[in-house]
């Protein structure tokens, strides 16, 4: 009890300095005025009265990557339960605006509350659920510790702590213990990550490794018809060199646009994709562009506009979405966080379309994902701008090898598929 008191005053004190902040953003960007309200708790009644259906399963993602996960999971529910309420919660609006259109088999969508013990239990009760379910390791102390007194299970799947959240974590271990202790069963995708959770003080026999569920979702989803679609949207042959540059943080885009101004020399129709990790950096990425001597770049917000892409050789995509369904075009691609220490972005995606991938030394968030397909030779860790115009010269060069390559990686992520029913097993053994 005196851990969560500590607990409330730090986070009251931080409060103090963080409303100011976040109130400005709210009013000059508009940013967070979705979501700040339901937040707070405050929940439109027609929301509440359309969580018809028992049991009811309470899911919560945090944003975009976490939904990918929730995805598949809330499928495998659906089948188990037909007639359950499952509530989807995320605590971003991307990662809401994700939610609404790629998981139809939820009942409900609602924000996760902040983090205050009277809000949360407002929200419990109006939500009431049966059981709590918090995809990859999201835990807020105060919402574990009221789930847990109303007698609400509490389960974790999908699992993971990168070495940076580890490393943080074990600073205040004698504080988690005390939460992990709450959860009833913790999913984990790997063993690394179970042997985390069980040092941060998890109960052994509490911890089981169930694999990704983001391999569900991604192998399912990438399909002709989808890559069709986006290959008219974009008006790019099929045929066509597409180098695309994925989930982009500062300072790569230069690097990538360098690249790009070189490679243009042996291949005048390469045509250049750059996606930004966030779509709020987009005038920056076009800042970029023009800076390196491409000025004529077209952004997805205008093709969703109307305007055709024509002559334009650089695709900046601002729009929440598109991520995977660009990776489908690509003939060389790299994903980025990597270049710069942020510990990468999730590969997965691109070698579900059977991609080679390349990417930086920063990719400890991703080690088991980048393990599997290096030894498939479907992913390639490049030290720089040097290096990663050598590799893509490689692959441009190689295009049987190419493909060989990325389909092997496509078949890493095919065998590895079946953790989202795993983890729907377990939420149904909880339940029962």
């Amino acid at each position: 009890m005196i851990y969560s008191r500590f607990y409330n005053i730090v986070l009251f004190a931080a409060a103090f300095f963080l409303i100011p902040y976040y109130a400005a953003r709210i009013i000059l960007t508009g940013k967070y005025r979705k979501s700040i309200g339901p937040k707070f708790g405050f929940i439109q009644p027609n929301v509440i009265e359309g969580m018809k259906g028992s049991p009811r399963i309470w899911v919560h993602a945090v944003s975009v990557g976490e939904v990918t996960a929730a995805a598949p999971v809330v499928s495998s529910l659906r089948k188990i339960f037909p007639h359950a309420c499952i509530v989807l919660s995320t605590s971003t609006e991307t990662g809401q605006e994700m939610a609404r259109r790629i998981v139809p088999q939820a009942t409900s969508f609602i924000y996760y509350p902040l983090d205050i013990p009277f809000v949360i239990r407002k929200v419990v009760n109006l939500v009431n659920p049966d059981i709590f379910v918090t995809v990859e390791t999201e835990i807020w102390p105060n919402f574990i510790r009221i789930c847990h007194e109303k007698g609400l299970k509490i389960v974790m799947v999908n699992g993971r702590i990168s070495p940076r959240s580890f490393r943080r974590y074990l600073k205040t271990k004698f504080f988690w213990k005390k939460i992990l202790a709450l959860v009833d069963e913790a999913g984990m995708i790997s063993e690394i990550d179970a042997d985390r959770i069980k040092i941060l003080g998890m109960e052994t026999s509490r911890v089981h490794v169930m694999g990704n569920a983001k391999y569900d979702s991604l192998a399912a989803g990438a399909d002709e018809a989808l890559k069709k679609e986006t290959a008219i949207k974009l008006n790019i042959d099929p045929a066509s060199k597409v180098f695309v540059a994925g989930s982009t943080h500062e300072g790569e885009e230069k690097i990538v646009l360098r690249v790009y101004r070189k490679l243009l020399k042996e291949y005048p129709d390469l045509i250049l994709i750059v996606i930004p990790r966030h779509i709020e950096r987009r005038e920056e990425a076009l800042s970029c562009a023009g800076g390196e001597g491409f000025p004529d770049c077209i952004t997805m917000t205008e093709i969703n506009g109307g305007k055709k892409r024509t002559s334009e050789r650089i695709i900046i995509i601002d729009v929440i979405g598109e991520l995977f369904k660009v990776y489908s075009l690509a003939t060389v691609v790299f994903c980025g966080g990597s270049l710069v220490p942020k510990g990468g972005q999730n590969i997965l995606e691109p070698a579900a379309w059977g991609k080679v991938i390349l990417y930086g030394p920063s990719m400890e968030d991703f080690a088991d994902e980048k393990k599997l397909l290096e030894e498939a030779g479907a992913g390639m860790t490049v030290a720089g701008e040097e290096e990663l115009l050598r590799r893509i010269r490689e692959l441009l060069e190689a295009p049987e090898t190419t493909s060989r390559k990325g389909k092997a990686g496509r078949k890493i992520v095919a065998s590895n598929m079946g953790a989202s029913r795993r983890y729907a097993e377990m939420i149904k053994n909880e339940i029962l």
